[in-house]
This record gives C-alpha cells, structure tokens and sequence, in this order.
C-alpha cells in the first residue's frame, strides 16, 4: 500500500522537474544558434570559443560558492538568484547588438546557470523519498534530457523562419515558464539548518565536498569521455563517410530515456554497483563499436550502447554522491558533480580534439574506451575493497 512517506509524484516534485525542464530549454536553444547570432554581428571564430569558454567558466567558478551561498540564503532563494539571472539574460540578449556585449551577459547567464543546475540537483532530492531517490532523479533528468534533444532544432528553426528577436523572446518565455513552475513548488526554507552548521565548516568545505573525492574522479573522467562525443561525433561520420551524423543524437536520446525510466528503479533496490558497473561497460562498448564505425548500421548501434550508458550512470552517479552526504550539503555535493562533469568536458575536447588532429576523429573513441576502462577499474576495485571491509568489521563485531 502506498503511503505519503514513499509518494514519488507529487505536485511539487512534477512542477520542480518541469521547472528544471524549461531552465534548460533556455539554455539548449542557444548552443547552435548563438554562434551564428556571433559572426552574424562582425565576430570571429575565436569570440564564438569564447563565447562557450566563458559560459563554462563562470558556471564552474560559481559552484565553488554554492556551499557558502546556501548557508546565507538557504537553497530556495539562492535558486531564485540563479533562475533570475538566467532570465535577465536570455532577455538582455536582445540588446546585445555588438560581441563585447554578448560575452559579458555570456559572463551573467554562465554564473545564474551555474547557481540553477547545483540547486535544482540539490533540491530535487529533498522531494523524492530516499527509498525512491535513484528513480526520481532518474525521472528528473528526462526533463534535461528532452530539453537537450528539441531546445536547439526549435532555436534553429526560429532563426531559419522568423529572426534573433524572436530566438530571445522564446528564450526568455522559457525562463519565465520555469521561475512560475517554481514559485508554485513548496521548498522548505532551510537557512536556519546551513546557519547552525556554519561555524564548523572549514574553507576547504566551502570550495569543496571533500567526502566525494573518489566520486569526483569518476565524475571528471565520465566528463571527459561525454566531451568527446558532444564535440566530434559530426566530424567523425564525415570522416567515416556516414551521411546522417543527426540520427546519432535521435537514437542516443531515445536511449537515454529508455534507460531512466528503468534504472533508477534498479539503483533503489539493489544499489550503485549493480546499476553504474553494467552502464560502465556499455558505455564503454558504445565506445568501442563507434571507434571501428563505418556505417550507418554500427553507427546507429554505437548511438543505442552510449545512450543507454550514458543514461545509466549519469544520474546513478549523481544520486550516489547526494546518498553519501547529509542533506545540508548536498548542494556541495552537487556543485562537485557538475564541475567534474564540466571540467573532464573542457579538457577532454582539448585533449581529444589534439588526438584527433593527429590520429583522426576515430583515435578519440578508442581513447574514451581506454578512459572508461580505467573508470570501470576504479569502481570495480573500490566496490571490492568496500565489500572487504564490510566483511571484515563483520567478523569482528561477531568475536
């Protein structure tokens, strides 16, 4: 019998997962549109890198505060402050008729987005049960998942069809649409919590969740590997001769969701090691068959393998770093877990892309599997070693 304790789906948790939903839509509609908006007003090859370096900067340097900025304010506004800043954004951008104005308000929505992405992780688990924590955010993350797949072919279509006018206002309207799913939610003011726990954090907790050090690794190496996908994937079909690299990404997102639908229900019963060691060799098959890929056939298979890895072990991995923390840091947890997603991101498509002019683009798949194999080594020892340890203090409770 169902009870309240164990209720996945109530109004606040769906409101909270669409509200997350249209924050991203705002973001996703930008990544292949921007860029054109950028040589379309005078700017150059290097300001449209920079445009996503700085975007990415700023969202890391800001989560380095997070811990200290959710002891002052409490989560739930410091989610407000991000969410606002996203929307002055998206709407200034309308403004923003000459480069240097662009990347400085790249500077605002980077640090508003950076503050949103922790706090809607963090917050999120405060709304699922923790009996149901792995398929909640498991469901959580199929709001960032589809947002991903539609957000930046309707950014191109309204850029196609209409102008960059219409682009922001869209934007913005998505904004709005998230700050009103979640002003209807209600989250608990906790800044009397972060208050009393204040004085013993250290300056070291405020940059970082030091328990999750292991985690991190595994998260900055999984963020490496995603790099590489995300920013090659087009250039390897064309150097395989693949006519539709597009069809890569319909069939990866059709996996992902597949595989949140079912995983997370896996995680809550039989925990992180069944769900993350099957998504890790998956994942690193995907690898493998994208490596040796010259057709569309394993193409298409190499897509099914990385979709349904990657869809397993991102949120599986999230969900095991906030079980490992108590709920007043969950925001440094989840802070630690997006910048290692986006640090192993930035320096992998350096090192990859680097690889790739000297290899070729299928050299950075065989490298991502070398990558994955060394994350499934990792996990697999600590799994062992825990396991050995919890043997061992057994026994001695026993004598």
């Amino acid at each position: 019998m169902t009870t309240n304790v164990s209720k996945l789906w109530t109004k606040d948790f769906i409101l909270f997962t669409i509200s997350n939903t249209f924050l991203f839509s705002g973001f996703h509609i930008f990544l292949p549109t921007l860029p054109i908006y950028v040589l379309n007003q005078g700017g150059t090859s290097t300001d449209v890198g920079l445009l996503s370096a700085i975007f990415v900067f700023c969202a890391i340097a800001i989560r380095f505060s997070t811990d200290y900025g959710t002891k002052k304010m409490g989560k739930k506004y410091y989610l407000y402050i991000g969410c606002v800043l996203c929307f002055v954004a998206a709407i200034s951008y309308i403004l923003a008729t000459t480069v240097p104005r662009l990347l400085s308000l790249r500077v605002l929505h980077g640090l508003g987005f950076g503050i949103a992405t922790t706090l809607y992780a963090a917050i999120v688990t405060d709304l699922i049960p923790k009996s149901r924590r792995g398929e909640g955010i498991g469901y959580f993350g199929l709001g960032t998942t589809l947002a991903m797949a539609i957000a930046p072919g309707l950014g191109v279509w309204i850029v196609d069809n209409f102008s960059f006018n219409t682009l922001f206002i869209v934007a913005t309207f998505s904004q709005i649409l998230a700050l009103g799913c979640l002003s209807l939610c209600s989250i608990p003011d906790d800044r009397s919590i972060h208050i009393e726990t204040q004085k013993n954090s250290s300056l070291i907790d405020k940059l970082v969740e030091k328990r999750l050090l292991f985690q991190a690794f595994l998260a900055l190496l999984f963020g490496v590997c995603i790099g590489g996908v995300l920013n090659f994937i087009a250039l390897l079909a064309k150097e395989a001769h693949i006519a539709n690299a597009g069809a890569f990404f319909l069939m990866c997102t059709a996996c992902i969701c597949l595989s949140r639908l079912v995983t997370g229900r896996i995680f809550d019963k039989k925990g992180p090691a069944w769900v993350i060691l099957t998504g890790t060799v998956i994942f690193l098959l995907g690898f493998v068959v994208l490596s040796q890929s010259h057709s569309m056939t394993s193409f298409l298979i190499a897509s099914a393998l990385y979709g349904f890895g990657y869809g397993t072990i991102f949120p599986a991995l999230q969900t095991w770093m906030f079980n490992l923390v108590p709920s007043e840091k969950r925001s440094a947890a989840s802070a630690t877990f997006y910048n290692m997603i986006d640090i192993g991101n930035g320096v992998g498509s350096v090192a990859l892309g680097m690889l790739a002019g000297k290899l070729g683009y299928a050299s950075i798949y065989g490298c991502s599997a070398i990558i994955m194999g060394i994350f499934l080594f990792s996990y697999a020892w600590f799994v062992i070693k825990e396991k050995s340890s919890l043997a061992h203090n057994l026994d001695e409770a026993e004598e």
